[in-house]
C-alpha cells in the first residue's frame, strides 16, 4: 500500500465505523478532515469494488458510503469514476439505502426476477474497475496527489 494517501487514513482507520450503519457511520466520519473523509471513502470504494466488483461494495457494509465515495472520487479528480458509481447507485431507486439490508435485499429480487445468475448492474462493473486503474493515473496516483496537497 502506498504511504502517501494511507498516512492520512491510518490515524481514523479505527475510529470512523463502516460497520454500524448510516448514523454511527456519518458521526464518526463528520469528525475527521476533509482530507481524510475523501481518502477513507474512495479507499474503500476502491478496494471493495476491485476485490469483488460493485455488487461486493453495495452488499457488504461498505455500501453505507457510497454517497461520500461519489464525492471523494470527484475531489481526487476522478469524475468518471464519480459518474459510474452514482450511475450505479440509482439501482436503488431515487433514495440511496444506507441500511446493508436493504441494498442486500434489493440484490436479491432482482436474482429472484431474473435468476441466480444475474449479475445486478453488471454494465458498470468493467468501466468502473478500468477507471480506477486509469482515470488520473488511477486511483493510488490520484489518492497521493490529493494526500500531498496542501
Amino acid at each position: 500500500m502506498s504511504n502517501g494517501y494511507w498516512r492520512c487514513v491510518e490515524p481514523i482507520w479505527d475510529s470512523v465505523s463502516i460497520y454500524n450503519g448510516g448514523e454511527v457511520f456519518l458521526r464518526a466520519f463528520g469528525e475527521v478532515s476533509e482530507k481524510q473523509r475523501i481518502l477513507f471513502a474512495a479507499h474503500w470504494a476502491q478496494s471493495e469494488i476491485m476485490n469483488g466488483g460493485l455488487g461486493q461494495f453495495f452488499t457488504n457494509d461498505t455500501g453505507v458510503l457510497a454517497p461520500e465515495a461519489v464525492e471523494a472520487f470527484k475531489a481526487l479528480g476522478m469524475p468518471k469514476c464519480a459518474s459510474l458509481l452514482s450511475e450505479a447507485m440509482t439501482f436503488f431507486g431515487e433514495s440511496y439505502p444506507r441500511e446493508r439490508l436493504v441494498r442486500q435485499d434489493a440484490f436479491e429480487r432482482f436474482r429472484e426476477e431474473f435468476g441466480d445468475d444475474a449479475i445486478p448492474i453488471r454494465e458498470y462493473e468493467d468501466a468502473m474497475a478500468a477507471e480506477i486503474e486509469e482515470e488520473n493515473g488511477g486511483f493510488w496516483v490520484a489518492a497521493d496527489k490529493y494526500a500531498n496537497q496542501d
